[in-house]
């Protein structure tokens, strides 16, 4: 697996994970929503509602892993037991690289985001 391929399959799930906190920056960003409004919303979505928001980028992440498997050939049960070693391995880099790249946006990137755009203070 390629660096370009493991970005593609986590790159969405990371986005839909994050968008507990994403969504209050795009709304100021794109001019429909007030900073205090925003700081609410953020502190609502990621208080009360980080798990469903997590567990969409899980079940998300888990749905782009079949389909890069599905483009690899492995289609059936009997591929998937015959090349077992090398969907470990993937699956393993898969959720390795999706929890690094799920703390290093939520946590640096949207952080500071909000930081600038002074939802957070």
């Amino acid at each position: 697996m390629t660096l370009r391929d493991l970005t593609k399959v986590i790159g969405l799930p990371v986005v839909f994970a994050s968008l507990c906190c994403l969504s209050p920056v795009i709304l100021v960003l794109l001019g429909l929503s007030t900073v205090t409004f925003a700081g609410s919303l953020a502190d609502t979505l990621y208080g009360d509602y980080k798990w469903v928001f997590r567990s969409l980028g899980l079940v998300l992440l888990i749905i782009s892993l079949i389909l890069y498997f599905r483009k690899k050939g492995v289609c059936t049960l009997d591929l998937a037991k015959k090349r077992r070693n090398e969907i470990m391995n993937t699956t393993l880099l898969v959720f390795i690289g999706a929890v690094g790249g799920y703390f290093f946006f939520l946590y640096i990137v949207v952080e500071y985001a909000g930081k600038i755009l002074k939802i957070w203070e």
